[in-house]
């Protein structure tokens, strides 16, 4: 019973006792304390103290460490009397507070005659009445720290009464639990609410173990619970999502068997895909502005700091800047027109993927010349925008009645025009722009002919005008790239004939209109039905959705001619030389033999040159 008389406090200073006394001290010299709490910390403490656990003001236990009977004078003959003062305090209750109290008075009546059997039985019914006040007392001795008081003082009046009863020792047995436990309680709930989680958790689970369901105990480790989720909760506000799965793994480790945590990560999920989606959204908004991509890339990176592998919002994201790095705001496949300022809408053009390839003839092309050579790698970094068919005569038609240009064959007054007779290309008067291959009124849906590189770079230049966007003919690594369509064959359809419907070539099986002619040198078994050059859009899309780049009408590009690519630009760009008169045609035309045909062919034109066999198309910077 040593323990027991310690922890009452008859023999000396109770151990809870000078836990209260130094317990500010312990506080203040925590190395957490000293340093400065985080914002979630001063958060979770704030919530802590409001509500989460509530740590009494005043928590310690002012022990009452021995108790002396009142002093009670009994004179001669008052016995009789004082035996009935007694029973009438006993009779009400008042057991032990002032000299008028029935202990009191039962232990003087029982000094003064030890043989007092009405005293001795007296005092054992106020013994009973104070150990059923004490266990009372212990009732509610969990939350009430003056009801654990109350136990203190019935303590000490106890062993006083008869500390050798068995009912006594188990009374003091008790109130040294309730002690043990109303300390370990109150040391968890201050270190609670000072964010020291795990001590406080220790100090809970050691009262368990005292006591297996100890209400107050068990609250307790609800509240380190409801902290720990807070604190993830804080966290995952933050944007701090790893921290807040090891809060919530701690906190799950506490009561495995309700649904609190999974609960909160739940919660903390749809914050992190809240966040995750804001992060998106902020990038996609930047990507147009200036250094968007930039911006973008730090949204993305802050965004792979807290999505899970193979996040679809993430993988979104970077999808969106390199897009917007390649294409701008635009998709490889994607076809659209831009407005013009006089009214309608420029030729449709189509989106080109970034990419690289390898141009010009492979030394094993047997059909290959020097000027094609030397074969080279060429990389496009950006996407750009070409025209899905040659120019058109309507097309051209607004850019001429809009400026007023008159044309180089409109000036000289003739170009070159096919003859069926002679089935030669002659000079005809009076052919321009708007003739056909013959000389003839030509359809709006024909690919315009008759114009020169001059006028081609004149009709890029309304458009960008027009537009606001930068519209050029074609670099002749452009044009090469866009032909062959992510293919590596001699012609742009592989390494053999022709396909049905692949183009307008020249064809074993193609007429003259009157039937008088054919040609010499064609693709065996292919025809077409045009003899001549066909309206746009008549024949097959290459794969990237491009009409009529072999075949049809040649086309002019930005390149002066040069007669190798040796020191040729490496990214693809035109390699112009300031005040050239030969320029480059590219793609074959309705008339070209088969070998005219090929991805890799090329061939110089002076730049005021018109005919019946060449076009051209458009790029656009994207």
């Amino acid at each position: 019973m040593a323990r027991s008389a310690r922890k009452t406090g008859l023999l000396a200073i109770p151990r809870i006792a000078i836990v209260a006394l130094l317990l500010p001290a312990l506080l203040a010299g925590c190395p957490r304390d000293r340093e400065q709490p985080s914002r979630a910390e001063r958060q979770a403490r704030a919530e802590v103290r409001a509500g989460v656990v509530t740590v009494s003001g005043d928590d310690s236990l002012s022990q009452t460490l021995t108790w002396r009977a009142p002093a009670v004078q009994i004179a001669e003959g008052e016995q009789a009397r004082t035996r009935k003062r007694a029973e009438a305090a006993l009779k009400a209750g008042r057991l032990f507070a002032d000299a008028d109290s029935a202990i009191p008075l039962y232990l003087a009546l029982a000094k003064r005659d030890p043989g007092d059997k009405a005293a001795q039985a007296g005092l054992r019914r106020a013994l009973r009445d104070l150990l059923a006040d004490g266990e009372r007392a212990l009732a509610r001795s969990d939350e009430d720290i003056e009801a654990l008081r109350r136990t203190h003082d019935v303590a000490a009046v106890a062993r006083v009464v008869d500390g050798d009863d068995e009912q006594v020792q188990a009374f003091l047995a008790r109130v040294d639990s309730a002690d043990t436990l109303w300390e370990l309680n109150r040391d968890g709930e201050h270190a609670l609410a000072n964010a020291r989680y795990g001590e406080a958790l220790a100090k809970f689970r050691e009262a368990l173990a005292l006591e297996p369901r100890q209400p107050r105990a068990m609250q307790g480790v609800a509240a380190v619970e409801s902290a720990l989720i807070r604190r993830a909760e804080l966290a995952g506000e933050d944007g701090d999502f790893a921290s807040a799965q090891r809060w919530l793994a701690d906190a799950a480790k506490l009561r495995p068997d309700i649904g609190t945590v999974p609960d909160a990560r739940a919660r903390i999920e749809r914050m992190r895909s809240a966040r995750i989606a804001r992060l998106r959204d902020a990038g996609i908004a930047a990507l147009p502005q200036m250094n968007g991509v930039a911006e973008a890339r730090k949204r993305l990176a802050e965004m792979l700091l807290i999505a899970k592998p193979g996040d679809p919002v993430a993988a979104e994201l970077r999808e969106r800047i390199d897009l917007a790095q390649h294409y701008g705001l635009y998709r490889p496949g994607q076809t659209f027109t831009d407005a013009i300022k006089h009214g309608g809408r420029g030729p449709q053009m189509v989106v080109l993927p970034h990419g690289a390839f390898r141009m010009g003839s492979a030394d094993g092309d047997r059909l290959g010349v020097d000027n094609e050579r030397p074969q080279r790698n060429i990389r496009f970094d950006r996407g750009f925008a070409m025209s899905a068919t040659e120019v058109t005569v309507g097309e051209f038609r607004r850019f001429v009645n809009a400026t007023g240009r008159r044309t180089r064959a409109m000036r000289r007054g003739f170009s070159m025009a096919y003859d069926e007779r002679s089935g030669n290309f002659a000079r005809r008067s009076h052919v321009d722009w708007s003739s056909d291959y013959a000389g003839r009124p030509a359809a709006d849906d024909q690919p315009v002919l008759h114009v020169s590189a001059k006028d081609a770079d004149a009709y890029a230049h309304w458009l960008t005008e027009q537009t606001g966007k930068h519209y050029r003919l074609p670099s002749e690594a452009e044009f090469e790239y866009a032909l062959r369509a992510g293919g590596s064959g001699i012609w742009p359809w592989g390494d053999g004939a022709p396909p049905a419907n692949a183009g307008n070539f020249t064809g074993a099986r193609d007429v003259s209109p009157h039937g008088t002619r054919r040609w010499n040198n064609a693709f065996a078994g292919y025809g077409d039905t045009y003899w001549g050059p066909a309206p746009v859009r008549r024949f097959k899309p290459n794969a990237w959705g491009l009409h009529d780049l072999s075949g049809n009408v040649g086309e002019w590009v930005a390149d002066c001619w040069h007669d190798t690519y040796r020191r040729a630009p490496k990214d693809g760009a035109a390699w112009v030389n300031p005040g050239c008169r030969t320029r480059v045609i590219r793609g074959g035309s309705w008339a070209s033999s088969p070998e005219q045909t090929r991805s890799a062919w090329r061939a110089p034109a002076g730049v005021d040159n018109t005919n019946a066999r060449v076009g051209f198309r458009v790029v656009r910077d994207i």
